[in-house]
């Protein structure tokens, strides 16, 4: 049986009623709108690709499997059915509000915290080796996707179905309760706490390219990630080909070795790398004579880093772990055995769990077990290369939305900054005798710009990013200054970028630098805004990611910029290419639409062409425009060059 069938049934308060060739028209004729209403309701969080094809997914399943409709006795026709509840308006048509309910009820469960593999959204449509995503708007609806973003899927759906479909409190409340919502009423104050966004007097802003999931763009997908993955299925094939004309031959070990899986080839040089005796420790102050300070000059620390038992099993966990290991890496990061007797950083117990964290050159592997021999969780990252500035901490657990962190030798004064507040003092952060911090609160997954906290060290900040290492903030212009996030203007710009850090999760970021590219006078008397360029780079060298961002000066203080532009494994503003070019259409207090534009300083000169024309002799480009216009950007550079937007 169907899963949403056996839950929610809505064909069983359909039967003589509706059939489905009516459904299937409506579904047919109504389909942009349909689908528009699911991506909207389906949580922002699950990415832009998966959203789309989770919203074709539902729209189409809204039509109904039963053929066996107009069989059974008519309606009494002062009966108000299900469906029909709220359907007054521009959803009169009874196949359409029918259909409608269906993707109503088919999006709220998608849109509810999943616990089970079969609660995900449908699996059909795919589509493999693209990348699909509505096109971007400009600052209002980013402004109101980050609002939509923060409601709940009910108080979403409640927002549509007045803003969208132009329902009524009455009916949409009693759409609602049709849909499965058990509080209806709650789910409209939620959508009525939602603020007017700029430019949505006209009602426009829910329907335009920005939240239209059948008007897309196509992108390939990561072409280098995909022949790695061909290789690895490859070497995989081999490797289990190799591995099963050697499951006759019995091995043997040295001891217990806890959640790692047998051994059944002997390698010798394989096992001197998993020898406990033989793991590299650095001397206490090696890393006051190291000739650069990093992870191999870290010394052993804990209060276990003599249980050889532990080691052991850590060390044969890595080597080979058992189906019971919860193995994660982050981006480009192999997870393989070390080929060598890595380094003991720490060995000791953090929040009721023991952690054992190791260092081979090139990746840092994090071992928990809870209690000796228990469930164990494997985490790698790479870091190598690492200097004194970008090896400042690793983290130790994550429990409850806290992080533990290890500090380097080093590190004489920890704190905690909130980014979003740069006016407020840091506070100190409490560490053992071996280096473990206090527990420090992270990040909401999904409300990033309420607070980010960072941790400083001396003038060094660093922030948490979901991984083993947190990420080292910068600010400067790239190749010319860059320095550490100190002194009022670097602290007022990453309040209103802090939490754009949230697009940077799972890439492997070793840091990140923000800087100002061009401030820019907003026409009729507006204020001014600044263009910021923000960029992370990852240990592996590829993966980078940037962001043009509009900051008008004038907005709520504190208030997060607009994402203009964002491009991946981009050379610009970073040291290689120190130049961007970004664009964004506005709208002024009196209702009219502007193109607005900026270039780093090697600019000379911009030229829009396309739906706006116009060309200006400077920096900045101002030229009056209409609501949706799409223009082509250039610019001259002083060395005679031409330089295209960021994208």
């Amino acid at each position: 049986m169907d899963q949403h069938q056996a839950t929610v049934a809505p064909d069983d308060e359909t039967t003589g009623l509706i059939d489905v060739e009516q459904a299937e028209a409506a579904l047919v004729e109504h389909y942009p709108r349909l689908v528009r209403l699911a991506y909207l309701i389906l949580p922002p969080g699950i990415g832009r690709t998966r959203r789309v094809l989770a919203a074709h997914a539902l729209a189409q399943r809204a039509l109904p499997r039963n053929r066996g409709y107009g069989t059974g006795p008519e309606p009494h026709p002062d009966v108000e059915l299900p469906w029909q509840r709220g359907t007054k308006g521009p959803g009169a048509d009874t196949g359409y509000a029918y259909v409608r309910l269906r993707v109503l009820r088919l999006a709220l469960r998608a849109a509810r915290p999943r616990r089970w593999w079969w609660q995900r959204p449908p699996a059909l449509p795919q589509v493999f080796g693209l990348r699909l995503f509505p096109r971007s708007g400009g600052a209002d609806e980013l402004a109101l996707e980050r609002a939509l973003s923060e409601l709940s899927g009910p108080g979403r759906a409640a927002y549509l179905l007045r803003e969208l479909e132009r329902l009524g409190e009455h009916e949409a409340r009693t759409l609602l309760r049709a849909a499965g919502v058990a509080d209806a009423r709650a789910a409209l104050d939620e959508a009525d706490a939602v603020p007017e966004q700029a430019g949505s007097r006209d009602g426009s802003l829910l329907e335009s390219p920005e939240f239209d999931p059948c008007s897309l763009q196509a992108r390939p997908t990561d072409l280098m990630r995909r022949r790695q993955h061909v290789r690895a299925v490859l070497v995989a094939v081999v490797a289990l080909v190799v591995c099963g004309t050697l499951l006759g031959v019995p091995g043997r070990g040295w001891g217990p070795t806890g959640s790692a899986a047998p051994s059944y080839a002997r390698n010798p040089s394989s096992e001197r790398a998993l020898d406990p005796a033989r793991l590299t420790r650095a001397a206490p102050d090696a890393w006051r004579t190291a000739s650069r300070a990093g992870f191999s000059s870290w010394p052993a620390r804990g209060d276990r880093v003599r249980d050889t038992a532990l080691l052991r099993r850590a060390l044969a966990v890595w080597a080979r772990p058992g189906r019971s290991v919860r193995v994660s890496a982050t981006l480009g990061t192999q997870s393989g055995p070390p080929s060598g007797p890595p380094q003991l950083l720490f060995a000791g117990e953090v929040d009721q769990a023991t952690v054992v964290l190791l260092y081979d050159g090139l990746r840092v592997a994090r071992y928990a077990e809870a209690g000796e021999g228990g469930a164990a969780a494997l985490d790698f990252a790479r870091l190598d290369a690492a200097d004194a500035a970008t090896s400042t901490a690793l983290v130790l657990s994550r429990t409850d939305g806290n992080v533990r962190y290890l500090t380097a030798p080093w590190v004489r004064h920890a704190r905690v900054r909130d980014l979003l507040h740069p006016n407020g003092a840091p506070r100190p952060l409490h560490r053992t005798g071996h280096g473990v911090t206090d527990p420090v609160r992270t990040v909401p997954q999904l409300r990033p710009c309420r607070g980010w906290p960072a941790l400083q060290f001396g003038s060094r900040l660093v922030a948490d990013l979901g991984e083993l290492a947190p990420a080292r903030l910068t600010y400067g212009t790239p190749g010319a200054g860059v320095r550490d996030v100190a002194g009022r203007a670097a602290r007022a710009s990453w309040a209103r970028t802090g939490c754009r850090l949230a697009m940077m999760r799972g890439r492997g970021v070793r840091s990140v630098n923000s800087w100002r590219f061009a401030a820019q006078a907003l026409p009729e008397a507006g204020g001014h805004a600044a263009w910021l360029c923000t960029r992370a780079d990852t240990w592996r060298d590829t993966g980078s990611k940037v962001l043009a961002q509009f900051q008008p000066w004038d907005t709520r203080r504190g208030a997060a910029g607009a994402v203009v532009s964002s491009a991946d494994n981009s050379p610009a503003c970073g040291p290689r290419e120190p130049r961007v070019l970004a664009g964004v259409l506005w709208k002024a207090r009196s209702g009219r639409w502007y193109l607005l534009a900026a270039g780093s300083r090697q600019v000379t000169g911009i030229v829009a062409t396309g739906g706006v024309r116009g060309r200006s002799y400077g920096r900045g480009l101002t030229l009056p425009a209409k609501a949706g216009a799409r223009a082509d950007l250039k610019a001259r550079l002083a060395d005679g060059g031409r330089l295209s937007p960021l994208r």
